[in-house]
């Protein structure tokens, strides 16, 4: 019996080695053939994101408890990976009560709560070139100093004389206490500004919403047949236990979309989709506490002594100045900055200041330029098309707000063409016939150097799972490589998300948390592609007008100077 015995486990032995030979040599196969998508990045996302609460420790994963399941089909193995390594990448602390649990007085208080510019590093001034630190102490309603991280702060470092302004990065000690890391790019003033935008508590709750509640906007499509017509409800996914479902899964990228079926019309009388509402009573009383606009929602944090220093030029001694960055433990590189109103940027060349229509006409004469995505996208088709004397918009017939919409300057051979993304959106009245995935739109481009691709989606995906982000990510990518691999000449615009201004409703649907982590994503999986990321976070951050979901027109200019400053060097 033992002899038998033996075999069996020489055999298993023997399975398991050649299970594990195939598993590395397809990760090595894997990672030769994925170009910009390879699993070995996939290794260094926690690492590489530039994320503001960067940790050692392991924090559990975000996972899908909702009804819906997989939210569509199942990943691949390979896609597995990658979302395994993309939700650990921004995972975020967990706080030591639950919200259910905690009283408001044993939470975050902004106004109790202080920060304290520490003193420059091996000198007593300040110089161009150095970093700042700030010290943050969150204390809780009751004056006591908070012992566990997972607050949402924002850091911003800006000079009102100067028009100047950079952003923070916050760095979570989870221990109540938070470092805020400035790079010192100006000389003059320099003042810190600290924000509470949410407790731990209040991101519990919105964690808690985005896993199990992903119903929480919901839509609705208008189907009709003759005068017989009826609306039903639309998602994601919608539970099959209550009604026959019409299927609207799209063919090439297998995105899926459901509505319940009409008592007495087929599914393919759809005619429109639209948002339905907003749900509403989804908090507990002791919950609705933890959003409080002017409390607990986006309130600055008050210094301990002065929140501002001078900033002399730069050291000429270089020997001094890395003597400095070696006492430095963590160095920051923002993306660029604001000084007297324009931004800089502090990788990839110069920006140009496209101040005239004439100029901006020039740069994009014999261009086409699609524009895919939300509302931030459609606001760069609408700044170009009011500043462009020439651009004529056509009448589509179709909403404004909505699209899709195209201008044209037949003298100058210039055509912009704008169309919203798939659901989810959040739009009125798009026509059935008009939705299309931005995957299949790039696939259906030829592509070329008088091709310009702008893509802004984000914002409409803050109230599902994270893994739907994902996916939609994936397949958007997958396309944009092989437009680039048929049409090298081709210039990708992709922007991230950006802040917005919140109040106690907001926040539980579009907060600034749930866009920072799609934010998280997008830089990630995009990271490598020879394309052009137009960081809007930052970019409304450093900003001193208030928040906005449509960021304000210099803003855009700004945005806009980046993108022609590309194709115009």
């Amino acid at each position: 019996m033992w002899r038998s015995l033996s075999k069996y486990v020489c055999v298993f032995f023997l399975l398991a080695l050649s299970g594990l030979f195939f598993l590395i040599n397809n990760i090595n196969v894997l990672e030769q053939n994925l170009n910009c998508q390879t699993v070995s990045t996939l290794y260094q996302l926690q690492s590489s994101i530039h994320t503001a609460f960067f940790s050692e420790a392991h924090f559990p994963l975000d996972r899908n408890h909702s009804y819906c399941g997989l939210l569509g089909q199942e990943p691949s193995p390979e896609e597995a990976l990658e979302e395994r390594y993309l939700l650990e990448s921004i995972a975020w602390p967990e706080p030591m009560h639950h919200s259910e649990s905690v009283s408001l007085d044993h939470t975050s208080d902004p106004a109790h709560s202080f920060f304290v510019i520490l003193p420059a590093r091996g000198r007593s001034e300040w110089y161009v070139g150095d970093q700042l630190e700030a010290f943050v102490q969150m204390y809780d309603f009751q004056g006591h100093p908070k012992s566990h991280g997972g607050d949402f702060l924002l850091a911003r470092l800006h000079s009102s004389e100067l028009e100047a302004g950079v952003a923070g990065q916050v760095l979570d000690h989870r221990n109540g206490t938070y470092s805020a890391i400035f790079p010192l790019l100006w000389q003059g003033s320099a003042q810190v500004e600290m924000t509470l935008v949410h407790p731990s508590e209040a991101v519990h709750v919105l964690r808690r919403l985005r896993e199990e509640r992903p119903d929480r906007v919901f839509f609705k499509s208008l189907f009709r047949s003759g005068k017989l017509s009826q609306t039903t409800v639309c998602n994601l996914c919608l539970p099959t236990s209550q009604k026959p479902l019409c299927n609207y899964t799209d063919a090439h990228t297998e995105e899926p979309w459901y509505c319940y079926k009409p008592k007495l019309l087929s599914c393919d009388t759809r005619i429109n989709h639209a948002k339905g509402g907003y749900v509403k009573g989804l908090l507990t009383n002791k919950e609705a506490l933890l959003f409080q606009g002017g409390v607990n929602i986006k309130v600055h944090i008050h210094p301990s002594g002065s929140d501002s220093v001078t900033v002399l030029p730069e050291k000429k001694d270089k020997a001094d100045e890395r003597s400095s960055m070696k006492m430095e433990p963590t160095r920051i590189t923002p993306s660029g900055y604001y000084f007297q109103g324009s931004w800089r940027a502090l990788t990839g060349g110069v920006i140009r200041q496209f101040n005239d229509s004439s100029a901006i006409t020039q740069c994009l004469k014999g261009k086409v330029v699609y524009m895919y995505g939300d509302s931030t996208a459609r606001q760069w088709f609408e700044y170009l098309n009011d500043l462009l004397p020439e651009l004529k918009q056509f009448n589509l017939h179709s909403p404004k707000n909505v699209g899709p919409n195209m201008a044209v300057d037949s003298t100058h051979n210039i055509l912009l063409r704008y169309r919203c993304h798939g659901p989810p959106i959040r739009f009125t009245n798009v026509i059935a016939s008009e939705m299309r995935y931005v995957a299949n739109e790039l696939d259906g481009l030829t592509g070329g150097s008088n091709t310009v691709v702008f893509i802004s989606i984000w914002s409409h995906f803050s109230t599902f799972p994270v893994q739907v982000y994902i996916r939609r990510l994936r397949h958007i990518r997958r396309a944009m490589v092989r437009l680039l691999d048929r049409a090298p000449g081709t210039m990708v615009v992709l922007r991230s998300a950006n802040l917005q201004a919140l109040d106690p409703e907001v926040s539980l649907y579009n907060s600034d948390w749930y866009s920072l982590q799609l934010d998280w994503v997008l830089r990630a999986m995009f990271r490598g592609l020879d394309i052009l990321l137009i960081d809007a976070w930052e970019m409304t951050l450093g900003h001193h007008l208030p928040h906005a979901l449509h960021p304000p027109p210099i803003i855009i200019k700004n945005m806009i100077d980046i993108i022609l400053s590309r194709i115009c060097p």
